[in-house]
């Protein structure tokens, strides 16, 4: 049983179809990455969801989780977001990171700001978990297909001007699946225009905040230092996220569950990575 093994179980979507196409052992390739890397880190997350107006549950625990264990490494942590997700980001970030507010504008406009926001932070990586990206028509679609364009900053342009990146995704049109866009497009059961956005390093998980999870876990492994949180800590950070207004992703309504997971089956996902870190010999 590998991390990857871990984060990709219980796919209810067919993201592991996608696996043959990616590094065997992705996770340790991105931590690795970003370890070769420290500084800053800048963290985008914030999946809005058309018929409840708010983000989803899923993307923001897992960029907490990572931005936790890198500022446990000694990183400074920024996280990107837009309106529809500042609140979520203030109350569950960590007191030493911040948060940027990432305009809902248009092209030129967004690009603009995007690169004097890399030149103000320099960071040495730029991460990105669950975060709608372009199509090639540079429009954003969700999982049904349907139009967010008018609901989501244009934050690809951090990735794309930057050259330490990495990318989390569960469904095919998320940040960093440019990486595998056509073979996104052979799936069935993923989304028929895949994000064209690519990233140096792809993770795929059947919920992207197990990708971050898995990301943390590979940074444990790699770094010999026990960064994961716990179970009781990531069932905290879940149901903060929602009482502070994010919505299921299968449900579009405000409970404790990710992507129709609820709190018990995603912390299977915990508990496994802790097991295989204590095979390790990280405790």
């Amino acid at each position: 049983m590998t991390i990857e093994d871990i984060i990709l179980d219980r796919d209810r979507r067919g993201i592991s179809k996608l696996r043959p196409f990616v590094p065997t052992d992705f996770c340790d390739r991105a931590a690795q990455l970003i370890l070769d890397h420290p500084g800053t880190a800048v963290i985008i997350t914030g999946f809005y969801i058309l018929d409840a107006g708010m983000v989803e549950t899923d993307g923001p625990p897992g960029a907490v989780s990572i931005g936790n264990a890198l500022e446990n490494l000694g990183y400074e942590i920024v996280y990107v977001t837009d309106q529809h997700g500042i609140a979520i980001m203030e109350g569950t970030k960590s007191a030493g990171s911040r948060v940027v507010d990432f305009p809902i504008t248009d092209d030129s406009a967004s690009e603009a700001f995007a690169i004097d926001l890399l030149k103000s932070l320099a960071p040495s990586v730029v991460i990105a978990i669950e975060r709608c990206g372009f199509t090639d028509e540079k429009m954003f679609l969700n999982m049904r297909g349907r139009d967010i364009t008018p609901y989501n900053a244009r934050t690809d342009y951090l990735i794309s001007n930057h050259p330490h990146t990495v990318g989390v995704g569960d469904g095919g049109n998320e940040i960093g699946m440019g990486n595998v866009a056509e073979e996104v497009t052979n799936v069935d059961s993923l989304v028929k225009k895949a994000c064209v956005t690519s990233v140096s390093e792809l993770i795929l998980s059947s919920v992207s905040n197990w990708g971050g999870y898995g990301l943390v876990a590979s940074l444990s492994k790699l770094s010999g230092k026990n960064l994961m949180p716990t179970v009781d800590e990531d069932m905290d950070l879940i149901k903060k996220t929602v009482d502070l207004g994010a919505v299921d992703g299968m449900s579009n309504s405000q409970e404790y569950k990710v992507d129709g997971f609820t709190l018990e089956e995603n912390a299977e996902t915990i508990t496994q990575l802790w097991d295989l870190l204590k095979q390790e010999g990280i405790s």
